[in-house]
């Protein structure tokens, strides 16, 4: 079984976390704070939580609202990438090494715009890859939905070709238009991390698996087959979305149980509803 993983997301980044994780069985954790926040993270407590709880720091996400690496503004882009790479340095030397990144915000459906957005895209990938590399650390580039950079595994491994350092953060949730099996077998060992969450493979949802279409043994499996060893590392917040009614929030015995569940091949225990969805 592969270790069980949360991502901070929608959660406050304090003691009471790491100590919430260990005590059901949450062996690591994504920093991913919200925008405003990344600013005041105490980057020396984290490694003091992680190892008085023994929750590995397993993973960072780079901010997306308040960057953007393939931006046609080169001021704006090189800002962007100063500021990543100051994270990633403190980051790495407090023993984090995977960092999740997006190669793109949401583009319009112009050709030529995403053709020269990609090559921006490339090289500031290929640059940050570097950067991480001198601190041991890897850039993960994450799948993303829609028409973001890197929604199918054909352009992903175009952008991963630039630099062999590349890695990938596969988000479960976020394939619109490839079949999930086929994605993993496709990008097999470029995948060194994930983001756990299910939906109707319509739009991203970030539900709780079970509650979605995703085959979870199959895709579990999948995953072991093509080498991955890494974090199930679930990113979900523990509010209830718009998309899906719950009676109450998620807690990390939830999650606990998921896990096992999926590991084990066994029915996933759902307590939710869909209450209507428009895509």
């Amino acid at each position: 079984m592969l270790k069980i993983g949360m991502s901070s997301a929608g959660k406050k980044i304090n003691e009471e976390l790491f100590a919430d994780y260990a005590k059901h069985g949450i062996e690591a954790i994504e920093i991913s704070p919200g925008w405003p926040d990344y600013k005041h993270l105490d980057y020396k407590a984290l490694k003091q939580y992680s190892k008085k709880y023994g929750v590995e720091l397993w993973s960072y996400h780079i901010p997306f609202q308040t960057t953007d690496i393939a931006n046609a503004d080169r001021a704006w882009r090189l800002c962007s990438l100063e500021y990543i790479c100051e994270l990633i340095k403190q980051a790495s030397e407090i023993g984090i090494h995977k960092f999740v990144t997006h190669a793109s915000t949401e583009l319009p459906d112009d050709p030529v715009k995403r053709a020269d957005t990609l090559a921006i895209a490339k090289e500031s990938l290929s640059q940050l890859a570097d950067f991480a590399g001198n601190y041991g650390s890897v850039i993960c580039v994450e799948d993303l939905p829609r028409r973001c950079l890197g929604n199918c595994s054909e352009e992903l491994l175009d952008i991963l070709s630039v630099n062999d350092k590349l890695r990938v953060c596969f988000d479960t949730n976020h394939l619109l238009g490839e079949d999930i099996l086929s994605f993993v077998k496709r990008m097999g060992d470029k995948i060194v991390t994930i983001h756990v969450s299910d939906y109707d493979y319509i739009d991203e949802r970030h539900w709780l698996p079970g509650e979605g279409d995703i085959p979870w043994y199959d895709l579990y499996k999948t995953l072991l087959e093509v080498g991955y060893t890494g974090a199930w590392m679930y990113e979900i917040g523990p509010k209830c979305p718009k998309t899906i009614f719950r009676d109450r929030d998620l807690t990390c015995a939830d999650f606990a149980r998921n896990a096992k569940e999926i590991f084990e091949g066994k029915p996933l225990t759902v307590f939710s509803q869909k209450i209507g969805i428009n895509a």
